[in-house]
């Protein structure tokens, strides 16, 4: 690139300028890793628009690593620059006085920085583009809690009354035995506003046969849910569902991963499920070789551990039922079939999953399977 272009983008583009960061720190933007080196002081040529920004802070041997600690940010053309200042004692990013940041603004504008930062590295970005393309600032108003911070810190009793896998046991009895539910105090303990999401559809004056059709293809539920608590726009609600996943895959955070599993268990559970948003963030997710701007692996993708997909997991029961659901409808729309097949051997090719849709014990479900529909049994009338 040369050098006209690149200031060009310095100028156009945004910058997130840390302050203060130590050495050793782990950053990350969207898709992309930053080794934080001495005379590191943030990020510039960022496009414009929703950016995801998680890091952890580590013992200098690099063995020891603190809970990842993100937030969301919107670059506008309106504020192309902000600024954060690590706080030694909490040991995260903190906001500046409003003095500061004017101050910090103007010598970034002025390019008294520009040697220090590392640039975002673009060829990446339609990677980002394609995993967070519904979220708006509004979607980060919207869920984002009250100081902007999403640390798996603060979950520790998440998982208490929720229905769990094996692997999801595990991860509760491990958060219980932690030293992370004290590691902040309780004024910092605050979580996402994600919407509710029902796991079964409960509703009385209604026949047997037609509660377990609802259960069974909950398009009905969605579309409630849509105008309830949607305000009537898919895209709000796909920008939800992209908010959760990336909390969950880049941020690690379980309480963004449990709202990820409600909503495509809810899609799934429809007809017209939203292929394509999924398709994009499970493409993303199981690649295995990111790499960080110098050009190292990161290991993104060991953020997804092996046993969120194994053939037993909640993701492998839905999308068993969903194709075999697609294989007998009777029409299907040419674009949701395409996306459906390639859906498909996505998860085929990465994971080796076997879809034998014409096997008899396909539609078996056990005892307890929470992924299985709802199944309103009638009264013999032999009985009565």
């Amino acid at each position: 690139m040369d050098s006209w272009t690149a200031l060009e983008l310095v100028k156009q583009g945004g910058t997130l300028l840390l302050l203060d960061v130590p050495e050793y720190t782990l950053l990350g933007i969207d898709t992309q890793m930053f080794s934080i080196g001495p005379a590191f002081k943030g990020i510039k040529m960022i496009p414009p628009g929703p950016h995801f920004l998680f890091y952890t802070s580590s013992t200098r041997d690099g063995k020891d690593f603190s809970p990842i600690t993100a937030f969301f940010l919107h670059l506008s053309p309106c504020q192309l620059v902000i600024v954060r200042r690590w706080d030694q004692q909490q040991e995260r990013l903190v906001k500046v006085s409003e003095d500061e940041e004017e101050r910090y603004c103007e010598a970034v504008k002025s390019l008294e920085f520009d040697r220090q930062l590392g640039p975002y590295n673009l060829s990446q970005y339609g990677d980002w583009k394609h995993l967070s393309n519904y979220i708006t600032n509004t979607i980060i108003e919207r869920i984002e809690p009250i100081g902007g911070e999403i640390t798996v810190a603060c979950e520790s009793g998440i998982l208490k009354n929720t229905p769990k896998t094996a692997m999801e046991k595990a991860l509760a009895e491990q958060l219980e035995t932690s030293n992370l539910s004290t590691s902040l105090d309780n004024s910092q303990t605050r979580r996402c506003y994600y919407t509710s999401i029902p796991r079964l559809i409960k509703q009385k004056g209604i026949h047997a046969q037609q509660l377990t059709s609802l259960n069974i293809d909950k398009t009905q539920l969605l579309e409630s849910l849509l105008m309830k608590d949607y305000g009537g726009s898919e895209d709000v609600l796909l920008g939800e569902l992209q908010f959760a996943f990336i909390a969950f895959l880049m941020g690690q955070s379980l309480e963004a991963f449990l709202q990820w599993k409600a909503l495509v268990n809810l899609l799934f559970g429809c007809i017209e499920a939203f292929i394509k948003v999924i398709y994009y963030q499970l493409k993303y997710g199981l690649q295995k070789d990111h790499t960080d701007t110098s050009g190292a692996a990161t290991g993104v993708s060991a953020l997804l551990d092996d046993s969120w997909f194994s053939a037993d997991s909640f993701l492998h029961h839905l999308c068993k039922d969903f194709f075999s659901l697609m294989q007998d409808a009777s029409s299907v729309d040419g674009h949701l079939l395409s996306w459906t097949r390639k859906l498909k051997e996505l998860l085929e090719n990465n994971l080796g999953w076997e879809f034998q849709l014409n096997s008899a014990v396909d539609g078996i479900y056990f005892e307890d399977d929470e992924f299985a529909p709802v199944v309103e049994m009638l009264d013999d009338p032999s009985c009565n």
